[in-house]
Parts: structure tokens; sequence; C-alpha cells
């Protein structure tokens, strides 16, 4: 498909929006190129916006008056939805919302003109559908709990363990299987204890206070139930952990699962993990190469309950290939009765780096219109069992266009997926493929620290690494100074 860009800067949110109604295809994006290839949808501004679409026989041209430039965007994002939507007869259930933080925006609407205004922006100028913004709104609610409980020198931690037991077909995250990968686990842990120690003292010098951790991956659980240890108490020990409210663990593979390491989590001061099924479907657990059965799962959830985690969250998805609507039913249903103190419902996306698309699956309208029948009826079956929605995302290329969603029972929202999504204050991240996202308390303003991305890179470059890590004192200098 190619996009052509006449005169203008909006590309990204115009290829955002022809990838909802294209997923499978690769957007070429052109600017200012007139010798138009077919398939093509052309944007142009002049004395006037105007957006044509030129596909399989299907040729059409909307026009529109100037504006300031926020809306001639959000005018071109429309009538690029709208012939498309009738080219296609698909119409997304978040409209012209393509970005990751739905909720976010919500809120900044809500501020600008209270809810009645938010709600009818939603849905007059983003097309949004009423089901989804009761969700935005509901979930904004929640939320808004949360976030008065960080305050300007607030901060959360986040540690990356990129090692599983095998890649999942769905998965995009950069993570390396224990089977090719697992003769860099101790070299890798002995590493990530330095930079704890080293990012530990940075914080307390800055006099920083450190709101949640969280240890995900990859699967945590990979390690050893020793090295665990090692990683937990370097945290309890190196950092002030005085103000700390929530300490996590993805305890995510069942099969990884232990009642040592268990202990070993439960022993330093862990006060949540995730144990994530994705199905309760043996079948789809195989086609999706988790290795693992579903009694695993429910043994797993069974010693975890009985080592003492009185917060306990599991992950669903929607969309899994070969599962039907009856066996996603099935799945929640059999959760539910398990009582997690929270459910996350996720929903499948087609990620260009995942084992699934690299085997040629597609996204189709059949099976968009399963997966949101799937959250649907999640949405009306936790609701029945007390979870509300506290925290909410979109990806690119989710079958449907529709979200991942965050269930708790009352008092057991996670906090640090509040403050992630809502980019609340900074994050510090440490380990391989880890982000650091250096918020001003001040300004708003946003600076990033990446750590490499893959353990033999993370290993052989760690000096380096540090360096960057240093990097935080001239911000929050930089900071003060401005303030």
């Amino acid at each position: 498909m190619n996009l052509y860009i006449v005169n203008h800067k909006f590309h990204y949110e115009l290829e955002n929006l022809t990838r909802l109604f294209y997923p499978n295809e690769k957007i070429n994006v052109i600017k200012d190129n007139s010798d138009y290839i077919e398939p093509c949808i052309i944007t142009g501004l002049d004395e006037s916006l105007t957006v044509s679409v030129n596909i399989d026989g299907y040729k059409k041209t909307l026009k529109a008056s100037l504006a300031d430039d926020n809306e001639n965007e959000r005018m071109m994002c429309e009538m690029l939805y709208k012939l498309l939507c009738e080219k296609t007869c698909v119409t997304p259930p978040w409209g012209l919302v393509t970005g990751v933080r739905p909720i976010k925006l919500y809120r900044s609407l809500l501020k600008k003109g209270g809810e009645v205004y938010a709600d009818k922006y939603f849905a007059e100028k983003l097309f949004v559908e009423e089901d989804k913004i009761n969700l935005a709104k509901l979930t904004e609610r929640n939320e808004s709990k949360i976030l008065s409980l960080s305050g300007e020198n607030s901060l959360s931690l986040y540690i990356a363990i990129p090692f599983c037991p095998s890649r999942c077909k769905y998965c995009s995250f950069v993570q390396s299987s224990v089977e090719r990968s697992g003769h860099l686990i101790e070299t890798y842990v002995e590493l990530l204890l330095k930079e704890l120690e080293y990012t530990a003292k940075i914080v307390n010098e800055l006099g920083l206070k450190l709101e949640t951790v969280y240890m995900g991956g990859g699967t945590p659980t990979t390690l050893s139930a020793s090295q665990l240890s090692e990683v937990l108490n370097t945290v309890n020990s190196c950092f002030d952990m005085s103000n700390c409210k929530e300490f996590t663990v993805e305890a995510g593979r069942p099969d990884t699962i232990t009642k040592e390491k268990l202990i070993s989590i439960k022993e330093n001061k862990v006060n949540r993990i995730s144990i994530n099924p994705q199905t309760l479907n043996d079948d789809v657990l195989s086609v999706i190469g988790r290795k693992h059965t579903t009694q695993q799962t429910l043994n797993a959830f069974a010693l975890a309950r009985e080592t003492g985690f009185d917060c306990i969250n599991m992950d669903l998805i929607a969309g899994l290939p070969s599962e039907s609507f009856g066996s996603f039913k099935d799945s929640l249903e059999r959760i539910c009765d398990l009582s997690p103190e929270c459910i996350t419902i996720h929903t499948l996306s087609m990620k260009r780096s995942a084992t699934l698309t690299q085997d040629g699956t597609q996204i189709n309208k059949e099976d968009a219109e399963r997966t949101r029948n799937m959250l649907s009826f999640a949405d009306e079956k936790l609701k029945s069992e007390s979870y509300s929605p506290y925290y909410l995302y979109r990806q690119s290329r989710m079958l449907g266009n529709l979200e991942n969603t965050g269930w708790s029972k009352k008092g057991f929202e996670s906090l640090y997926n509040i403050f992630v999504m809502d980019e609340t204050h900074t994050i510090i991240g440490c380990g391989a493929g880890a982000v650091t996202k250096l918020k001003d308390p001040y300004s708003g303003y946003l600076e990033r620290i990446f750590n490499f991305k893959y353990p033999y890179e993370y290993i052989s470059r760690f000096e380096e690494l540090l360096n960057r890590k240093s990097e935080i004192y001239s911000f929050y200098r930089k900071c003060l100074k401005s303030r």
C-alpha cells in the first residue's frame, strides 16, 4: 500500500490509521511524489485538505477547509477514516485513536472541558464507540485514585530478566531461550547486581523516592531460587525501600515455578506476582509454543497461595490461533473460579518479529470479530465478579484494533502498571533491553536512556552501560536549574 504525503507533516498518524485497515500489508510512505502507483492513498494540503483513495477499483476523494495544524491533522485522518471504513466495511471500535495510551488522552480532555466534553470529543471527533468510551471513563476514574500517590521526587524501578524456557510464537520481546543462552545467565546476574548497586547509589544521592519495583522479562523465574534471592536482596539492601508500596515479580511461566523459588520471592518482601497461563486449553498452548499444561498452571497457583501470596495476577490472551470463543470463555470462567486479585486480558498483537507473523499468519475479519466478542464477554464477566478496569493500553497490529486491559479487585490495582501507562514519574530500567524514562517533575519533559538489548551485548559492553546511567545525574541537575 502506497501512502503519499504531499505538502504536510501528518504522515505518522495517517500511516498508523492506514495500518488499522490493512494490518497485513507494508505501508510505503512516499513524500511529495506525483507519480502515484496503485493501490494508493494520496493526502495533500494546499488551499484545502484533500484525501483520495484508489484501491482495487475504489476511487473516491474528500476535501475540507484549512484550520490550525492540530485540527488539520485530525480532519485529514477523519476523511481517510471515512473512506477506508466505506472501502473495507470495517469500523474500528477505537475510531481514529491509534496511540498506545487512550486513557491519557481521555484524561487530558477531562482536564480541558470535563466529562461531557471528553465523551463528546471521543464520540464525535474521534469516532470511538460507546462501549470503549465507557471503558475509558471507568478506567480513568480508577487510575486517577492512584496517580496522586506519586510526588515530584518519585520513581519506579524495572528489572529485566530476558530469559525464557522457550519462545512463545506470539512474542516479540527481546528474550533468549535457556537452551540457546542459558550459559550467559550466571554472568548476567552478576552484572545485574552491579548495575542495581550503581543505580541505587544514584537514586539515593539524588534523594529520589522509590514507589514501586517490577521484575519482568522474559521470565524472571527462569533464574534459580538462589539467583532470584540475590537479585531481590540487592534491591532491598541497596535502595531505600521505606516508601516502596509495591514489589512485583512476574512468575509468568507456570513450568518455571517451584516451591523453593516462591519462598525466595516471598522472603524478599515481594507482595505481588503474576502467573500467566494465556489460555487454559492445552491444545491452544501447544499451538502457540507454550511448553506447559493447564494442570501446571493450576498447580502453580495453588502453590503460590500455600506460600502466602495474597496478590496474584493472571493473564489471558484473546484471539490466540485455534482458540474458539467457547474455549476463551471456559478459560476465563475457570480463572475467575480461582479468584486471583488481578486478571489482565490481552488482545493478540501480530508483531512483525513474532514467529506467528513470520510463519505467514495474517489478521482477518473473522478473527477480529471473534476476538471482539471475547473482549465483550470478558468485560461483562469480570464486572459481574467484582473486578474493575484499572489500566489500559493498546499496541499496533492488534486483532480488531482492540485493547489490553488490567482488571482488579478493589485495592489490588498494580501501581506500577498505572505509573508506566500514564508516564507519571521516572522509571529507571536495569538489565538487558530495559529503558530508563526520565521525567522532569516540573515541566513533564521526558528523556530516555537505553540499555543494550541482548544479554551478550549487555555483558560485553557493561562499563559503557554504566556510563550511560550516569546521565541520570545531569538530567536531574538540569531539572532543578530550570525549576
